[in-house]
């Protein structure tokens, strides 16, 4: 049958589709090639045991998502939104710094550096290696130059990927997380679409993968323009579930880690309340009953969030397809954000 215009795919969805095929062969090589400069912030995170995070947008959920990763070899890290930096400052003396921007032009990433500088545990992290970070400081590169589509997806997995560098550095098994990207599980998004068709939003939670639930949220916010955010487990649990019904849907994450039951309790609860509940679970345990389960192998860390996120990717197109004619486009926003 001939495509009309009426059913022909969105640019934005077609460029995001482009970023997505590629994302998983771009990550391995920058996992790769990340090694000497991976190494230099491993030596000075054993040198300082402190790490500040630094990033916007997706590159703050990336932040938000390695925390805890940092923090089990005994690092005092903190992911912080760069604009929260430079109202707010938090001490920056006898840390290790890695700023994040993909693009590595965006206003706040520029003003940062004019009013603090750096230093010598400075690092940047991003897809253009002749950016102004880029040639700022040294620099871990993703592969295959800037992400073009709107929202982050080909950016987030190559972040992912050159965090895993790092920690790979300060003596983790890199193999399950480098598996995920080499052999992707397919796991069908179809159910979890249909549960949220009937949603006016999305909150997305997890526990220790709280920064992919965050990830999660800002795609769908920018794709579907409808709103989705989202809220670490422990505090949608302190009152917010008194917004819980039909037309809220809750997207939660789940690992093979000791936070996993507290994952599965919440949806049992989400259910309770008469939400639409769809579970991203690679905890190795049985479903809970009324929610849709989306099941991955065993894994935590690096290795689940690898897994998951292409499929939550998926999910999030489709839920933005079914709402928004031109998703994909920005009417608001621009890729590259060049004013506060």
């Amino acid at each position: 049958m001939t495509m009309n215009a009426e059913n022909k795919r969105p640019a934005g969805l077609a460029a995001i589709d482009r970023e997505m095929a590629r994302q998983n062969v771009d990550a391995l090589a920058s996992f790769y090639q990340a090694d000497a400069v991976a190494q230099k912030i491993a030596a000075s995170l054993k040198r300082t045991g402190r790490l500040v995070l630094l990033g916007m947008g997706g590159s703050h959920a990336v932040g938000r998502a390695v925390e805890p990763l940092y923090r089990a070899h005994g690092i005092d890290a903190v992911a912080l939104p760069l604009s929260e930096q430079l109202g707010q400052p938090l001490p920056l003396q006898g840390r290790t710094v890695l700023v994040s921007s993909q693009s590595g032009e965006s206003a706040e990433v520029v003003r940062w550096f004019a009013e603090d500088g750096g230093g010598p545990d400075t690092f940047g992290l991003t897809l253009e290696a002749g950016s102004f970070l880029g040639r700022t400081v040294p620099c871990l590169v993703g592969s295959g130059g800037s992400e073009l589509a709107f929202a982050a997806t080909r950016s987030l997995t190559i972040s992912f990927a050159l965090h895993l560098a790092v920690l790979a550095a300060l003596g983790d098994d890199p193999s399950e997380a480098l598996a995920a990207l080499r052999d992707p599980q397919a796991v069908g998004v179809e159910d979890a679409v249909a549960a949220l068709s009937g949603v006016a939003g999305v909150v997305t939670s997890g526990r220790r993968l709280q920064g992919l639930a965050e990830a999660l949220a800002l795609g769908l916010t920018e794709l579907s323009r409808r709103p989705c955010f989202s809220l670490e487990g422990g505090q949608l649990r302190h009152g917010p579930m008194e917004m819980l019904g039909s037309e809220i849907g809750v997207v939660l994450f789940r690992g093979d880690d000791p936070t996993g039951e507290l994952v599965a309790a919440m949806a049992a609860s989400v259910v309770a309340a008469g939400a639409p509940t769809v579970v991203f679970d690679a905890s190795g345990k049985p479903p809970v009953e009324g929610a849709v389960t989306l099941t991955f192998r065993p894994a935590s860390g690096l290795a689940a969030v690898l897994a998951m996120l292409p499929v939550a990717q998926r999910l999030m197109i489709a839920f933005a397809a079914a709402r928004v004619e031109d998703a994909g486009t920005p009417v608001r926003s621009t890729k590259i954000t060049r004013s506060e």
